[in-house]
């Protein structure tokens, strides 16, 4: 998810950065200390998540809010709780207290990704079905291999390994080597097929063969599941779990 800081305190601007940098699925697309920088920037990108401070000067993130057509996600940031029920009331998805507490953001950031999938799972159910040659979305990745540029499509991907500025795609045969970072290559693999469960790995959902005390069996690997990866996983497990 594509998401914007909005508070005139430098400091809680970087507490913000900070804590979406920990979470794999949030790309925080820039940091505003004003509500008006922030809607240049809302003209240029599309976001779907901003963290919104309240107490600003020349315009509020009450008045901010109301002053949007199309409303992204907003999850409010602030020390003073007596705009919680105003918020609540905008819409807002959660209303966090300075000063914010990891795990308290990462509840918050959980409850809008789920919102975030169901809401895309939804646009998708609706619509009809392309035809695959039309669809103009690729099913696999083109991985530049030493000398070579090698196709690798997604259902042949057991799970990602990152090594330094290097990932290993481990996809039954021979494991292919790229340089690249996880986050970059994270972004081009579709979310309903892979997620992260690691700092160092990213697993195919279709092919997990079992989970057991904190560790997923893929094709005869024992991946561990990160601590601060672990909430979000098994929230999309049971979505699954009979």
């Amino acid at each position: 998810m594509n998401c914007l800081a909005i508070d005139d305190e430098p400091l809680a601007l970087n507490i913000i950065e900070d804590y979406a940098n920990k979470v794999p699925y949030l790309n925080l697309i820039d940091k505003c200390t004003n509500a008006f920088d922030a809607l240049n920037i809302m003209q240029q990108q599309k976001i779907d998540l901003i963290f919104l401070d309240i107490e600003m000067p020349h315009l509020n993130g009450i008045d901010f809010l109301q002053s949007i057509e199309r409303r992204p996600y907003i999850i409010f940031t602030t020390a003073y709780p007596d705009y919680a029920v105003q918020g609540f009331e905008l819409n807002a998805a959660d209303y966090l207290l300075k000063p914010i507490e990891f795990n308290r953001f990462l509840k918050a950031v959980n409850k809008v990704y789920g919102l975030y999938n169901l809401q895309r799972e939804d646009a998708v159910s609706v619509a009809p079905a392309p035809h695959r040659e039309n669809t103009g979305t690729p099913d696999y990745l083109l991985i530049k291999v030493e000398y070579a540029t090698v196709k690798v499509e997604f259902n042949s991907i057991f799970y990602i390994e990152g090594l330094k500025d290097y990932v290993k795609i481990h996809n039954g045969n021979k494991p292919l080597l790229t340089k690249s970072t996880m986050k970059n290559l994270e972004e081009k693999l579709p979310s309903n097929m892979f997620t992260r469960v690691h700092k160092s790995f990213v697993v195919n959902l279709s092919q997990i063969e079992s989970i057991e005390n904190n560790r997923i069996l893929i094709n005869g690997r024992r991946i561990p599941i990160g601590s601060q990866y672990k909430n979000s996983f098994f929230e999309l497990v049971d979505r699954f779990r009979l």
